[in-house]
């Protein structure tokens, strides 16, 4: 079965926005503050990705709080953080098939404008 899903924060602008900008019939939307990722989406996404590394957001507040800027993760441990704390998600992840998009960056938002064209 081809997976066909987005994760996002329902209280995220960013994620809002990018839900309303894009067309996503047919979509599983998951709602990652209130469905924990599952250790095995979260492998699904790392294989698709390439690394936990890719998944993993420097942006969330916990990531300064915890003086991880200062400390060398494995990927394990990144692997962890994103289990144990939605918001180290890096957002949205979307999901066609083969092909992921992780991130809210310009590029990443217009190669998947082209792949769901």
């Amino acid at each position: 079965m081809i997976m066909k899903e987005v994760f996002f924060l329902k209280t995220c602008d960013t994620c809002k926005r990018i839900l309303n900008e894009f067309d996503f019939t047919g979509f599983d939307l998951h709602e990652i503050k209130s469905t924990a990722i599952t250790e095995e989406q979260l492998y699904e996404m790392k294989n698709l990705a390439g690394s936990y590394e890719a998944l993993f957001s420097r942006r969330a507040q916990n990531y300064k709080k915890l003086g991880l800027k200062d400390v060398q993760l494995s990927e394990e441990d990144i692997k962890n953080y994103i289990l144990s704390d939605y918001t180290f998600l890096k957002r949205p992840v979307i999901i066609d098939g083969d092909k992921i998009f992780v991130g809210s960056e310009k590029k990443n938002l217009e190669a998947l404008g082209q792949h769901l064209k």
